[in-house]
C-alpha cells in the first residue's frame, strides 16, 4: 500500500500526485479521465516529458498552427487534448500543474473560465511573490513576457484547469509553430522568442515545485498519492479523446483540406 500523508485537514482534500518524465499524451489521457470518473479532487504535477510534442487544443487546426512539413520530416508527435486553447511544444523542460475539481471545492468559486483563471493565479502569486508575476489575459507572465499557458474544460458537475509552464524551451522547437491568428492583445505581434521566456530566469525548478505544493497546502488538504491510486479511484467505463493525430491527418492538413473536430463544452483558452 502507497504511503501518503494528508496536512491541512478541515480544508477542502485535495489529492497530490507527483510525476516525473510521465509522457504528456498519457497525461493528459488520466487527466480527462479522473474529469470524467472520479467525483475526488486531483493536482497532478509532472517535471517535464521525456520526449518532445507539440499539443495543440480541441479545436486546433494544424494547417494554420504548425509547420507541418517540418513535424513531418522531424517526426514530432502531435496530440490534439481534450480541453480548448491554443499550440505548445513540450519536453523535459516543460513544467506541468493540472488542478482537476469539484465544483464546490473552492468556496465561492463560480464554474467559469475566468472566475478559475483568476483564483489559479492568486495561488500561483503565493509562488512568485517578489517577483514581476502578472495573469495577462490568460497567460502567466513576467513582465510582458510569457512563462505559463493554460487551458480549461468545464463539466457539469467538475473543471480542469490545467498549465504548462516552460522552465526552459529549445529555440529551433519554436519553429515548428506559426504565429496563431488569434493571439492575446499584449502580444503586439511579437515572434515567439521575444515573447516568451524562461521560468529557469527566476527561481530554481525544484523551489518552483516546492513552493507550487506550499502553495496548495494554503487552500487544500493534501493527501499524496501514487499514480496506482489514481487509477483506482475511477468508476465506470470512459475513453478519452485525447488522441495522436496520424501522419495522414497531417498530410491531408499540410494540403489545406479541413476536416470538422469533435467539440465538447471548453473555454477557449490560449495555451
Amino acid at each position: 500500500m502507497a504511503m501518503y500523508q494528508t496536512r491541512n485537514i478541515g480544508h477542502p482534500l485535495m489529492n497530490l500526485v507527483r510525476l516525473k518524465g510521465f509522457p504528456i499524451l498519457q497525461q493528459l489521457k488520466l487527466e480527462e479521465r479522473l474529469l470524467r470518473n472520479s467525483s475526488d479532487n486531483w493536482c497532478i504535477i509532472n517535471d517535464g516529458t521525456d520526449n518532445p510534442a507539440i499539443v495543440m487544443g480541441v479545436s486546433g487546426k494544424p494547417d494554420e498552427l504548425l509547420d507541418i512539413k517540418s513535424v513531418l520530416g522531424d517526426q514530432i508527435p502531435v496530440i490534439r487534448r481534450f480541453t480548448g486553447g491554443g499550440t505548445v511544444i513540450v519536453d523535459h523542460n516543460t513544467v506541468f500543474v493540472t488542478f482537476i475539481c469539484n465544483k464546490d471545492a473552492v468556496s465561492g468559486l463560480k464554474p467559469f473560465p475566468q472566475p478559475i483563471m483568476s483564483w489559479s493565479s492568486l495561488v500561483y502569486n503565493k509562488v512568485f511573490q517578489g517577483t514581476d508575476f502578472y495573469l495577462r489575459e490568460n497567460d502567466y507572465v513576467f513582465g510582458n513576457r510569457k512563462f505559463g499557458g493554460n487551458a480549461q474544460s468545464i463539466t457539469k458537475s467538475r473543471w480542469i484547469h490545467h498549465t504548462s509552464f516552460l522552465w526552459d524551451y529549445e529555440v529551433r522547437n519554436m519553429a515548428y509553430l506559426k504565429h496563431p491568428k488569434r493571439v492575446p492583445d499584449y502580444r503586439e505581434a511579437r515572434s515567439h522568442l521575444d515573447f516568451l521566456c524562461s521560468l529557469k530566469e527566476y527561481m530554481p525548478r525544484q523551489v518552483f515545485i516546492d513552493k507550487t505544493i506550499e502553495a496548495i497546502e494554503t487552500e487544500f488538504a493534501t493527501s499524496s498519492k501514487q499514480l496506482e491510486e489514481c487509477e483506482n479511484s475511477l468508476t465506470g467505463n470512459y475513453n478519452p479523446t485525447t488522441r495522436m493525430l496520424t501522419e495522414q491527418e497531417l498530410e491531408t492538413a499540410a494540403g489545406c483540406v479541413s476536416q470538422d473536430s469533435e467539440l465538447e463544452k471548453v473555454s477557449d483558452i490560449a495555451l
